[in-house]
């Protein structure tokens, strides 16, 4: 139970504590203090240490949350109750064949100060999401500011790019995404190609990896779900309704504003009055859209064929060098697949796990914002993006 003077404070809010003091500092200090899930071992043994050294050898302070982000929650909607503030779009428009007369627009960016480009890196956004999202540009920003050309791809149906293919995406959809990473790797010119994914982006690039070898030269993915059963499950808690309410509203109407159309059976089920019943979970809509659209005999065997995780320990060899980087306190995504793909200790895959950091945050106290932030801009996950790609190119 938290004291009556913490719930006057936006940062307690959800923090299952003791009460906290009287003081924001106090607080904010109770917060850090402890995980909200501590069991178990990670990737280079505690969490204290693993949680440091990483960031430490690329020249990084490890993961505290800025006031008043103090837990996962305010982590997650820092960017909603904030909005970024980015310079207006400048991407280059390309257009990427994907079979059947369909295309995914991505926009091709380039580094800052009109510098040669040291890769390529191409943005994978999350569900729901498009190449036009807060976190998605302002990731994309702090890699140019690296020296990083970047590719923003919006996946089938999402962004701008709802009006060139028909239906929409899922969390392994190969034939699309082959494409676009052959395109990419085009673009690139002969520099190195690396990947980037937030949430389902990170799922998405990790299916198409182990599909073969030499796809991407470097990998980084954030909040990621491993395991999309357990992320459903997770979704439905009560204290997510409102999560959950949003990203349905959002893949309801991304689906019903296709210009091919919508068959008759499946207007009926965004409408509720399908064989499946209402349209009030992911699960339902997974059922009655995603997985019959992309193949899959039933949602149970979307979500099986669909995790990366169960595939990870016995095809990790085709990966190329790969960060996962997952918050304890993700209110979305559970920690336990990322806690296992730790335990597996594959070569090449370094797994991050912070206390805290939400579904996409990393908003931290050493974060700079206004003309200071022009010296190493983003937030604490971007800058660790950009420095962990930037050693990836120094050992090649």
């Amino acid at each position: 139970m938290r004291c009556s003077s913490c719930l006057k404070r936006p940062w307690c809010l959800a923090t299952p504590r003791r009460c906290c003091s009287s003081s924001a500092r106090n607080c904010a200090a109770r917060v850090s203090e402890k995980p909200l899930d501590s069991r178990g071992p990670l990737e280079n043994g505690s969490l204290q240490g693993s949680a440091a050294a990483l960031p430490a050898a690329l020249g990084l302070e490890p993961f505290r949350p800025r006031l008043p982000w103090l837990n996962g929650d305010l982590q997650t909607l820092r960017d909603t109750f904030r909005p970024v503030d980015l310079p207006p779009e400048g991407g280059e428009p390309i257009q990427i064949p994907v079979g059947g007369g369909d295309q995914l627009l991505a926009l091709l960016d380039p580094p800052l100060a009109g510098a040669e480009p040291r890769a390529l890196v191409l943005l994978m956004h999350g569900l729901g999401g498009s190449s036009g999202r807060s976190g998605l540009r302002r990731m994309g920003l702090a890699l140019q500011h690296a020296g990083f050309a970047v590719l923003r791809l919006n996946m089938r149906g999402a962004g701008p790019g709802r009006e060139l293919a028909r239906g929409t995406y899922a969390a392994s959809c190969n034939s699309d995404l082959l494409p676009a990473l052959a395109r990419a790797r085009e673009l690139a010119a002969g520099r190195p190609l690396l990947g980037m994914g937030i949430s389902l982006g990170g799922t998405k690039l990790l299916n198409a990896l182990l599909s073969g070898p030499g796809l991407l030269d470097g990998l980084v993915t954030i909040s990621s779900p491993l395991d999309l059963a357990a992320c459903s499950a997770q979704i439905e808690l009560p204290r997510n309704r409102l999560y959950k309410r949003w990203l349905l509203q959002r893949l309801v109407a991304q689906t019903l504003a296709d210009p091919f159309g919508v068959s008759e059976p499946e207007r009926e089920a965004l409408a509720g009055r399908g064989p499946l019943g209402p349209m009030d979970s992911i699960l339902a809509f997974d059922a009655a859209i995603t997985a019959p659209r992309w193949g899959y005999r039933s949602v149970e065997h979307y979500y099986q064929e669909a995790s990366p995780l169960r595939q990870l320990q016995a095809r990790a060899a085709v990966l190329p060098p790969t960060l996962v980087l997952h918050a304890i306190d993700d209110p979305w995504v559970p920690v336990a697949a990322a806690r296992e793909l730790a335990a597996m200790q594959l070569s090449g895959v370094e797994v991050l796990l912070t206390a805290a950091g939400g579904h996409n945050g990393f908003h931290a106290r050493c974060d700079r914002w206004g003309q200071a932030a022009f010296a190493d801009p983003g937030n604490w996950g971007d800058r660790l993006t950009a420095r962990w790609f930037l050693r990836l190119l120094a050992q090649r």
